[in-house]
């Protein structure tokens, strides 16, 4: 694989990016120092989430407005959409654990400052507001040196399966998270969830230094030089199953994922369920997620075609979700969408690790993470301005609509691009769509 930044062929978009082969579920947790890293995050992931659905349901019940609501959404992803590339830069420079150990106390610090403003009665919707500015501004560097961190402690061998144990590990936090911070809005007030999302940082930065360097698979860090933002966009621009993952990701990112608005708005405003039914909500999409993780690390392969069909019905899930007509079969619903959504996440995540070299890995997540993320403040405000303007069924629709077109349309340009049509056929009784190549196609049509 080139480490340049010219654009040699690209290997065809539908072929597996990562060997097809079956590994154990839990594999890469052998390996000491990613057992510590996953340990550490399982308490700060639950920390994390407890705090994301405090903070919403403040900022709903400060201001009545989920437009304020996906104005935090987009303040706390704001500096990834404006900085995220610079921050892979500066990733593929440092070494990755002092960096992240610097990150995870900057967001304890928020963590601990929003705690106190709001156990003192004097928390304003501004200072939320500031708050998740300041951890998107950290989340610049840290998403992706924890992306590329995870390959420096596991190898190569185990990418796929740590990548999909990462992302099980934060959707059963999440099945915890909103569970807690419900009781604890409902019990005691919003305070003590950001406390305790401040304390739980504890626990990664501890998991950090107890960490062996020896055991690291060495990276090199790129020096510093000019070019070397351009040369990342380049790198990514002549790879399709590159290009055509983080676009992917970049339409679902900024239309499909706003459901801090969407899932506020139906308990709200649709179902009149308040913080409890909330939390259920996000209980339930995570527990369809971490049903998704999992198979994703037993899978042991990341094909194009499995990202597109995943990303096709999430958004038609989305569409028929938002036209439930009662609370029950709305949260419903949200196992499916959870197991769409994580699976077009971690799908896409192991693609564009495995097909990039080592020494752009940095840069190139944070491009992916900046699309995927970043995208949310250009959507969040303008979801959160159709949601209280037409409705949270509207809105939610709308989100399902652009996502399962986006994957329709890139669909077809990637089986352009590879050379291959859509073949319509049956198989014992029931029909199936494929692509085959061009070329098979007609030979077939000949004979």
């Amino acid at each position: 694989m080139s480490t340049g930044s010219g654009t040699p062929s690209a290997p065809a978009p539908t072929a597996p990016t990562t060997p097809t082969r079956k590994s154990s579920m839990f594999s890469s947790l052998k390996i000491r120092n990613y057992r510590l890293f996953f340990t550490g995050q399982v308490v700060s992931n639950t920390g994390t989430w407890m705090q994301r659905i405090a903070q919403d349901w403040l900022v709903l019940s400060l201001t009545g407005s989920s437009a304020a609501v996906g104005i935090t959404t987009a303040l706390q992803f704001l500096p990834m959409l404006l900085f995220g590339l610079y921050g892979g830069v500066l990733v593929d420079r440092l070494p990755k654990r002092p960096a992240l150990l610097v990150t995870q106390s900057a967001m304890a610090l928020s963590g601990l400052a929003l705690a106190a403003l709001t156990l003192t009665g004097q928390v304003q919707v501004w200072h939320v507001y500031l708050a998740a500015f300041f951890v998107g501004l950290a989340t610049v560097v840290d998403n992706p040196a924890r992306q590329s961190f995870v390959s420096e402690m596991v190898g190569p061998d185990q990418l796929h399966n740590a990548v999909s144990l990462n992302s099980a590990n934060f959707q059963s936090a999440r099945l915890v998270g909103p569970a807690v911070a419900g009781l604890m809005i409902t019990g005691v007030g919003t305070g003590w969830a950001f406390l305790a999302n401040g304390l739980s940082f504890a626990a990664p930065i501890a998991s950090l230094l107890l960490m062996r360097a020896r055991e690291l698979y060495p990276v090199k860090r790129t020096p510093r030089g000019k070019g070397q933002l351009r040369e990342g966009l380049q790198y990514v621009a002549g790879r399709p199953e590159l290009i055509w993952s983080v676009v992917l990701v970049g339409f679902i990112g900024t239309f499909g994922f706003n459901f801090p608005v969407w899932l506020s708005a139906f308990a709200d405003n649709v179902f009149h369920v308040g913080a409890g039914g909330y939390s259920l909500l996000n209980t339930l999409m995570a527990a369809g997620s971490l049903g998704g993780a999992l198979l994703a690390a037993r899978r042991g392969s990341a094909r194009m075609r499995l990202l597109i069909l995943a990303a096709l019905t999430f958004g038609a899930l989305e569409i028929v979700a938002s036209l439930a007509p009662s609370y029950w079969l709305f949260a419903v619903l949200m196992v499916p969408i959870g197991i769409c959504g994580l699976t077009v996440n971690v799908t896409a995540n192991t693609t564009v690790q495995m097909a990039t070299d080592p020494a752009m890995r940095g840069r190139v997540m944070s491009l992916f993470m900046m699309v995927f993320m970043g995208g949310t403040p250009l959507g969040a405000p303008v979801i959160g301005w159709i949601t209280d303007t037409y409705g949270a069924r509207v809105g939610f629709a709308l989100g399902g609509v652009v996502s399962a077109v986006a994957a329709a349309v890139i669909g077809l340009v990637l089986a352009r691009v590879g050379g291959l049509r859509l073949s319509v056929g049956w198989e014992r009784g029931t029909p199936r769509l494929r692509f085959v190549p061009r070329q098979r196609e007609e030979l077939a049509t000949a004979a």
